[in-house]
């Protein structure tokens, strides 16, 4: 029988060490630091945009680096990528500047409009003149004049190859063709191949772009809805998941984004990547920064979230 005094001793003994965390505990995973995940991040996207990789891995990383805003290195790959061989990729290269917004990118869009392909060139013209650049107005009028009889001498002022291309029905027909199909870069790349690709990988567009809708709210409704849809089974669902969490700056929300590193779709892979680095290392997109009279940067406006509190949040960038 065991000495009632020996129990009582052992019992203290037993609360001293519980009060000093004198047991021996099991070691605990360490949490992943957001500088690694950055890396990480980085590291896929530097891998996909580099120009041994195929054009469609290239334009799916350009469209990924488009969704960063003034981000230094970001800018680096994409204005490199304007310059490239591929005509595919150059375009994308070029719409990625258009989402960026970033003036610092203004040199490389108008070294784009001597391009020899009138495609690209005519992105560049858009993409300037929506960053408050006039240096490609002449492709703009050349498109608009067509093939008419020069009446107000549009074309004596006409100072890069492509704008005489414009002229032409059969250029004007290429880029009507991408314009219809919606000349913007998403995450499987711009017109009628990002829609092909999509639905090559099982996406339904129309579940993403609502998606994309919703995320122009910032409520916990929203914010819910997305972090349930990062494990949707429809790959263009996931991807516009990710890049709608975006908005939510900070690392508890980009931790989440971490398994879609791993995804086996590389669109879904590439748009968390830079959606990781935009929440953990905001680079917003330079509106306040832009020549001329356009639009002010966003000013926060406040909204309803279900909880029947306010909640600020910026409108969306167009």
């Amino acid at each position: 029988m065991l000495n009632p005094r020996f129990g009582h001793s052992l019992m203290l003994g037993i609360l001293f060490q519980a009060c000093t965390g004198s047991f021996a505990q099991a070691p605990t995973q360490p949490a992943l630091m957001p500088e690694v995940g950055v890396d990480r991040a980085w590291s896929l996207l530097a891998q996909y945009a580099n120009p041994d990789k195929s054009s469609e891995d290239r334009i799916q990383a350009l469209a990924a680096l488009g969704t960063m805003g003034s981000d230094a290195r970001a800018a680096k790959l994409i204005g490199e990528a304007v310059t490239g061989h591929d005509m595919d990729v150059r375009t994308a290269a070029v719409l990625a500047a258009a989402e960026t917004q970033n003036p610092a990118l203004i040199p490389k869009l108008q070294a784009a409009l001597d391009d020899e392909q009138p495609q690209v060139a005519y992105a560049a013209a858009s993409t300037l003149w929506k960053l408050h650049d006039d240096s490609g107005e002449d492709l703009l009028l050349a498109v608009v004049s067509g093939d008419r009889k020069d009446k107000l001498g549009f074309i004596a002022k006409e100072k890069h190859k492509a704008a005489k291309e414009m002229h032409s029905p059969a250029a004007l027909a290429k880029i009507g063709i991408q314009q219809g199909a919606g000349f913007f870069l998403g995450p499987f790349g711009f017109g009628v191949k990002a829609i092909f690709l999509i639905k090559k990988n099982g996406g339904d567009p129309d579940r993403a772009a609502a998606v994309d809708l919703l995320a122009q709210r910032h409520t916990e409704t929203v914010h819910a809805a997305l972090v349930d849809a990062l494990d949707d089974h429809d790959v263009a669902v996931r991807a516009a998941a990710a890049r709608g969490l975006s908005q939510w700056p900070g690392p508890e929300t980009a931790k989440l984004l971490l398994p879609l590193f791993n995804d086996d779709k590389l669109a879904v892979k590439l748009t968390a990547a830079a959606a990781y680095i935009r929440m953990v290392e905001p680079h917003p997109t330079p509106l306040d920064t832009r020549k001329g009279p356009g639009p002010e940067a966003p000013k926060l406006e406040p909204i309803q979230p279900d909880a029947g509190r306010t909640v600020l949040t910026a409108p969306p960038l167009l």
